[in-house]
């Protein structure tokens, strides 16, 4: 199984120019016109990108992240989850990198087996970076009214919130 994950790449690489010369497409020039326009879009959204990044590690740095999360305490407890997960659930929606932060953190505290490790290894999986996702996707084609994305993306971490707490302990309990 190893040998074929180092394989995979170069053969999907194979596969893909072998299909592109059969269909008689300019593969140096597609590829060079795909990276070129990759790069104008990794530059429009760079601003936004950096003023996401600023908020989060200002929100860290200042301890307001800490503040929120034992503010929340109480709610955590009555939908059943770990308050030592608030801090992942507060991060997850923002900032993916900050999130894998927190839930390295949390499972080296409380153990990968424990009932919190493990409702935290689920939200981390079943829950999106909402406001990364939509400075990315919609900046990227400058759609600057994003409707109901956001309420929906956060409805759905506010599910996953309920749900992952029953899920584990329906399946480890």
């Amino acid at each position: 199984m190893d040998k074929l994950g180092v394989i995979a790449v170069p053969i999907s690489v194979v596969c893909i120019v072998v299909f592109c010369l059969a269909r008689k497409v300019p593969v140096f020039d597609a590829f060079t016109e795909g990276a070129k326009q990759g790069l104008k879009t990794s530059f429009s959204i760079l601003p936004t990108l950096v003023g996401l990044m600023t908020g989060v590690a200002m929100l860290q740095a200042s301890g307001a992240l800490d503040l929120l999360a034992n503010a929340l305490a109480p709610v955590m407890h009555a939908l059943g989850l770990p308050p030592a997960t608030a801090p992942l659930v507060l991060m997850k929606p923002v900032s993916g990198s900050g999130a894998t932060a927190v839930l390295t953190q949390i499972l080296q505290q409380n153990g990968a087996d424990s009932f919190t490790g493990r409702v935290a290894a689920v939200l981390a999986g079943s829950t999106e970076t909402a406001f990364y996702c939509i400075a990315v996707y919609y900046g990227s084609i400058r759609v600057h009214k994003t409707r109901h994305t956001l309420p929906a993306a956060l409805f759905g971490d506010f599910v996953a919130c309920i749900i992952a707490p029953l899920a584990v302990h329906f399946i480890f309990h």
